[in-house]
């Protein structure tokens, strides 16, 4: 219990400034091996996480058992409210989720139907993970959560016709994620001191948030979507390939989950989850009300971007 005292579960294992300290807790929280795992196991791990918050660690607790239990509580539980995330929006999920999706998306790129049908599965599938990764301080529109956009699909070079999926899934990430947050945009996303001390809310931190959450998005799918096309039209010329198009589809499945592994985290971690922004940036009102209370004390202003 000595190695316990002063431990602090909420202080971030590795630096979160820097983006290799990010990338080391990413790939800690989306390890999709938690996915595997009972509620029941999930609730074990918060109640030991909100044990050692109030100074009560249960008696032959090590380091190491709470610092899985922090990992499982990070990859199940919402930051903002402590509630279990649905299964399917999780972070931990987007690679077995993501594989599944993008490789059929990949593979069924040859007709407008089938375009269209794997766009629609994958934009549900990314509105979900969209609402369960959203900043839960602000509400979210719910009748929104289905928008998709259409990429116009015309006689291209072969190579070419293989990337209108990517170009399908940038596109309706800039329209999905700020339109479901778009309550954010109009009416601000709740911004705190350094402390957690709640200030306001802010439109210009919610532009912030969302912006880098696109980014992040779009860079998760590039590399699969962009690299793997090129992949697969130079071995479908040789002469295996041809015997064996039934697997040219679970092929393209398991090449996109071993760029999943390293893009889900390695997007997640463009961006600090915990955004700031300089208080001189903010609206004028927002700006004059955070001068007034504490004048020059606070210079920054904090919060969760989502994912």
């Amino acid at each position: 219990m000595e190695a316990l005292k002063g431990f602090d579960i909420d202080a971030p294992r590795w630096d979160q400034s820097t983006f290799m300290g990010r990338l080391k807790h990413f790939f800690n929280i989306t390890d999709c091996r938690t996915v595997l795992l009972p509620d029941s196991r999930l609730d074990e791990a918060k109640a030991l996480v909100e044990s050692c918050r109030a100074g009560s660690v249960p008696p032959g607790t090590t380091v190491e058992q709470l610092h899985y239990a922090k990992k499982l509580y990070d990859s199940a539980f919402h930051p903002d409210t402590g509630d279990r995330m649905n299964l399917i929006g999780r972070m931990s999920f987007q690679v077995p989720g993501g594989m599944a999706i993008t490789g059929f998306m990949l593979q069924f790129y040859r007709t407008v139907p089938a375009v269209v049908f794997w766009q629609w599965v994958n934009q549900s599938f990314n509105a979900l993970v969209n609402y369960t990764n959203r900043n839960a301080a602000s509400p979210i529109t719910p009748n929104l959560t289905g928008v998709s956009a259409v990429v116009i699909h015309y006689p291209a070079p072969p190579l070419v016709a293989r990337w209108v999926p990517f170009a399908a899934v940038a596109a309706a990430n800039c329209v999905n994620i700020p339109m479901m947050r778009q309550q954010e945009i109009l009416n601000g996303i709740a911004v705190t001191d350094e402390d957690g001390n709640k200030l306001g809310h802010s439109r210009k931190a919610a532009v912030k948030g969302i912006t880098q959450v696109v980014i992040s998005r779009v860079t998760m799918a590039a590399p699969g979507m962009i690299i793997l096309p090129i992949i697969m039209q130079r071995l479908e010329k040789y002469r295996f390939m041809q015997k064996i198009t039934f697997l040219h589809g679970p092929l393209q499945v398991m090449m996109v989950g071993v760029f999943l592994i390293f893009m889900v985290p390695a997007a997640c971690s463009l961006f600090p989850q915990s955004c700031y922004m300089a208080v001189s940036k903010l609206e004028p009102e927002l700006r004059e009300s955070i001068i007034s209370q504490y004048g020059d004390r606070v210079s920054y202003v904090y919060f969760n971007k989502g994912l």
